[in-house]
């Protein structure tokens, strides 16, 4: 059924324009993999100026529903997508540095959320997923490993086993808090006294916990999560400058 779209007010207009998209994706007129149609054709139905009109539609595309294809073709146009993962994590890495969260929250979300995923992956997690973690396992405990590389296949592992626990939102939040305190990791990694030993001790755990997902030992991975991100992310915590 075709989408019909109505003018709207004036004031405050690019705010109106974004109402205007979101009620129509509530209601189910606009699902993911929708195009808009072009901007010289929506502009006028809605009442707008093209440049308010662009100003809602890159405000879309920044929170991770709307993706915009410049030119012409098949592929150009701005279309709905489903994409929340970045657009999450760079919310809340904003609002962190703003303060808007102290790094002790950020501990307990992730403990939270992080102690449901482990425990549920036990129980649904697919081999293929499964098989991929083994994958970054073995390529954190690679000679040499960077530190950059390290923590970029370490937050892959954890993101992927809260995939693989069937929860789509634990596996969002779990990404953007990871993403939100990733320069203070990054950070805190590279000033470990003994880089190479700090990696074999942190992938050890990342090991035993695949162990225990793959035995389906659920309550016990969710506790070793639980002093995983506690014990090293708890020393940030009771750094000089945590909150």
């Amino acid at each position: 059924m075709p989408v019909e779209w109505q003018p709207v007010q004036q004031s405050r207009t690019h705010e109106l324009v974004l109402r205007s998209i979101e009620e129509r994706v509530i209601a189910g007129e606009l699902r993911a993999g929708d195009r808009l149609p072009p901007e010289r054709e929506l502009a006028p139905v809605l009442g707008v100026s093209r440049s308010a009109l662009r100003e809602a539609l890159r405000v879309l595309e920044t929170i991770g529903v709307l993706v915009a294809q410049p030119g012409r073709g098949p592929d150009a146009g701005a279309r709905i997508v489903r994409n929340p993962d970045d657009a999450l994590g760079r919310l809340l890495r904003l609002h962190f540095a703003l303060g808007s969260y102290s790094l002790h929250d950020v501990l307990e979300a992730r403990v939270v959320l992080e102690r449901s995923s482990f425990e549920a992956a036990a129980c649904h997690a697919p081999v293929e997923d499964l098989d991929e973690a083994e994958e970054l396992v073995a390529g954190m405990a690679e000679p040499g490993i960077t530190v950059s590389t390290f923590n970029d296949l370490d937050t892959r592992f954890h993101v992927l086993i809260a995939r693989s626990s069937g929860n789509a939102l634990t596996s969002t939040l779990t990404s953007a808090v990871r993403e939100s305190v990733r320069p203070l990791i990054l950070r805190a990694l590279e000033a470990a006294e003994d880089w190479p030993a700090t990696a074999r001790a942190l992938n050890a755990e990342h090991r035993t916990l695949l162990t225990l997902v793959r035995e389906g030992s659920g309550p016990e991975a969710a506790d070793l999560v639980e002093w995983h991100i506690r014990g090293f992310h708890g020393t940030l915590v009771k750094g000089p400058d945590a909150p």
